[in-house]
């Protein structure tokens, strides 16, 4: 069971008060973008979210389990990829099994052929199967960033949480992320939350947005309710001038985005 549960979270540093009393429940399978301001509280929300941060009060729940400590069926995927420049993105990938190997035979990469398949079939997920033997470090961004997609579903979660995992990239290279996100999600029916302050990306990719303000919910809805008025609630003063800038003609998941697993992935092992 995917299902996973916010219940009256709030969390405080010191006198700052990070969340406030934040309730909300995703189904199996559902793909949420939390909207907001940089310190509205999206960081610390999928961070307890992933038991990186403990609420002061209130419970994470996946089905009726409380999330007390790091979980291997919840993936987080940062702003900052954290992949290794000098491994091979088939390398980093691979990664993604150490909570199933021993750190010693992950480091001489001797995990099992379904681990190694497993990591070429997320590489082709991510559009990156023909790169699997390029190094990281001569990666563009978008593609370092997908590393770290690929990398998440190796660790074969049921959630996959990505704390604003486009912020740094150009917009061709930030529709990319998303799309590859949203299809990863969609083909191994995740239960996803990720955060986002860009709105046409949101609106363009998200089926359900949740808006936080001063660690509030302040919006909790589908597309059909997600128009100007609620953009104003959730961002205040902020200009939103353009926020709604017609998308472009492409399908959402970049055109071809949908079909970057036709490819036929082959067992066996490969070197860094």
């Amino acid at each position: 069971m995917s299902r996973i549960t916010v219940d009256g979270v709030t969390k405080r540093f010191g006198d700052t008060v990070a969340l406030d009393d934040v309730s909300f429940e995703v189904p199996q399978g559902e793909f949420v973008i939390v909207l907001g301001v940089s310190g509205s509280g999206k960081s610390t929300l999928l961070r307890c979210m992933n038991a990186l941060e403990t609420p002061t009060e209130g419970e994470i729940r996946v089905g009726d389990e409380p999330v007390n400590s790091p979980r291997d069926d919840i993936a987080m995927i940062f702003q900052q990829h954290n992949i290794i420049d000098q491994m091979t993105a088939y390398s980093n990938a691979l990664t993604g099994s150490l909570n199933r190997n021993t750190f010693l035979d992950s480091l001489l990469q001797r995990q099992g052929e379904a681990d190694k398949l497993q990591a070429l079939e997320a590489l082709d997920t991510v559009g990156l199967l023909d790169e699997a033997q390029q190094s990281a470090k001569r990666m563009s961004g978008g593609q370092q960033q997908r590393v770290g997609i690929a990398r998440a579903l190796v660790q074969d979660p049921t959630i996959l949480l990505a704390d604003e995992p486009v912020a740094s990239l150009d917009p061709g290279s930030s529709q990319q992320v998303m799309g590859y996100l949203r299809t990863a999600a969609r083909k191994r029916d995740l239960t996803a939350v990720i955060s986002l302050h860009q709105v046409n990306l949101a609106r363009k990719f998200g089926e359900r947005f949740i808006g936080l303000r001063d660690g509030r919910k302040v919006f909790d809805g589908y597309r059909d309710e997600f128009d100007m008025d609620v953009i104003d609630e959730i961002y205040g003063d902020i200009d939103t001038e353009g926020m709604f800038a017609p998308d472009d003609d492409r399908d959402a998941d970049g055109g071809s985005i949908d079909d970057a697993s036709s490819k036929r992935v082959s067992g066996g092992g490969m070197g860094q």
